[in-house]
């Protein structure tokens, strides 16, 4: 027989397989706990197949993100997996957001990503008394043609970054929402598009709540990623001390591409080809997050959009043509990570959404995918 946890007083107890999602009474505390339904074991028909070798092309794609993570490998040293992200949620035509503790290089990575790509770039430093005019812009009397002009806040920029945003109040969290989602900002009754290729970094402090506003569910599925950095590792640490002995990396970055090559990047991966099994593994992983015991919010149609597009992002980084399987589950955590709420009694079972989506991979079946990467 499986063994449970009491919510209540954390006792492991045993209960018969055919009592899952019932409730059962706690042989020490008596509180009535229902139990989770547990997921089929995986038989041989479930087993993962091998992932499929492939070649990197010689794509533009993969030249030019290569180029840009190599030369942020300058400033950021020893986190290539996690420069990778970020260059593919900018191709993937989405926003990041960067969520650590203080001192591991979050505005730094903004900044070289900047640095990297000939294009304008500007910073938003989130504070509790920001207002959204000075996010998006006002309107300035001119005495010379006794007329209101139209000055741009930063917000109109290429890449922008929103440092610690969750410092900044809902009123003015707001203002970026409609650039993220649509392109364009909306001020005194005038829409002026922003001009591409747009990202929006955002940087926020998990472990400072003094001051702060906390984004709320709907806001954080607006991003493509979450990600963090953490420490380095020693000699990562090590290297890097001796690069900033003189000069900061920073100072002396150039770029390495421009817009016009991100924008066609962009359309190139949309050329990226997903398989129809490989589409449909995306939407049963998507619909094993909906009925899950241990999650009170499933991902959403969005969310399966975001795990393909960021999955033919993926792909076209390392130089394929196609989606494997093994490209949605390299990245589902980043993708999927900050759209999901646990319940809080998984909670108090020590539960987690890297966890639950742990055992969402090792649940649903992967589907076999052709060495081409099309349907035979």
């Amino acid at each position: 027989m499986p063994q449970y946890n009491c919510v209540f007083c954390s006792q492991p107890f045993l209960a018969d397989e055919a009592m899952a999602g019932r409730e059962v009474a706690c042989p020490r505390c008596g509180a009535r706990n229902r139990l989770p339904v547990l997921p089929p074991s995986p038989g041989p028909a479930a087993k993962s197949p091998e992932p499929v070798a492939r070649e990197p092309l010689a794509s533009p794609v993969f030249a030019t993100a290569s180029r840009l993570i190599d030369n942020m490998e300058r400033v950021i040293v020893g986190k290539r997996a996690e420069l990778t992200l970020v260059v593919m949620a900018y191709l993937a035509e989405g926003h990041v957001l960067l969520e650590d503790v203080p001192g591991v290089a979050k505005t730094m990575l903004a900044r070289a990503l900047a640095g990297s790509i000939g294009c304008q770039f500007k910073r938003i430093q989130c504070t509790p008394d920001l207002l959204p005019n000075d996010i998006t812009g006002s309107s300035i009397f001119n005495p010379k043609t006794t007329e209101f002009e139209f000055r741009p806040g930063p917000l109109f920029a290429q890449i922008v970054l929103a440092d610690e945003i969750n410092r900044a109040t809902p009123r003015a969290q707001a203002a970026l929402l409609e650039a993220m989602a649509e392109r364009k900002v909306t001020a005194d009754g005038n829409n002026y598009a922003l001009t591409p290729p747009f990202l929006l970094i955002a940087t926020q402090n998990p472990v400072d709540h003094e001051g702060t506003f906390p984004l709320p569910e709907a806001q954080l599925d607006r991003f493509l990623v979450r990600l963090s950095l953490g420490y380095p590792q020693l000699e990562n640490e090590v290297s890097m001390l001796q690069r900033l002995r003189v000069e900061h990396p920073i100072d002396t970055l150039t770029p390495v591409t421009t817009a016009a090559e991100i924008l066609a990047c962009q359309q190139a991966v949309r050329q990226v080809h997903a398989d129809e099994k490989v589409i449909r593994y995306v939407v049963q992983l998507i619909r094993a997050t909906r009925e899950h015991y241990d999650l009170l919010l499933g991902g959403s149609p969005r969310a399966s959009m975001a795990l393909l597009h960021c999955a033919q992002a993926y792909a076209a980084i390392q130089g394929a043509d196609f989606i494997t399987p093994d490209d949605v589950k390299q990245i589902t955590s980043h993708v999927l990570g900050h759209r999901l709420i646990l319940r809080p009694e998984s909670r108090l079972r020590k539960k987690t959404v890297r966890t639950v989506l742990d055992e969402v991979l090792n649940t649903v079946p992967v589907p076999p995918t052709p060495a081409s990467g099309f349907a035979s």
